[in-house]
């Protein structure tokens, strides 16, 4: 059986992050930037150091595992089960998800996901 890889996941700050702020993908994988509201994909919170842009920042994000996709996956998206039990990316009202990519890939990549069961 497989344990989580960490409860806080380094990621690259493009911007300054003050401590303890909610952040959100920035435009690289693996990257992040201070949220700007609650529509943004939010994916945890900095520690308490503010961390200036283009250093490390540890964000503290829940349970990660890891999946292999069946199709192209944006990192951000829900995941669900496809017929051969891997993970593609959906929108689609009632569907069982997983949780949310990590990081973008395509058919037959190991990816991380945030562990984050909901239902569309």
């Amino acid at each position: 059986m497989s344990s989580p890889i960490s409860r806080y996941r380094p990621h690259l700050a493009q911007a300054l992050i003050e401590g303890f702020r909610i952040v959100k993908p920035g435009t690289l994988d693996m990257t992040v930037i201070k949220s700007t509201g609650p529509t943004d994909f939010n994916i945890g919170t900095a520690d308490g150091v503010d961390t200036a842009a283009n250093e490390m920042a540890d964000v503290s994000i829940g349970d990660i595992h890891e999946v292999r996709l069946g199709g192209t996956v944006l990192r951000g998206a829900s995941l669900t089960a496809d017929a051969n039990g891997k993970a593609v990316s959906t929108t689609t009202v009632g569907h069982r998800c997983i949780g949310y990519a990590e990081v973008s890939g395509v058919l037959d990549d190991v990816i991380t996901y945030r562990c984050s069961p909901h239902v569309l």
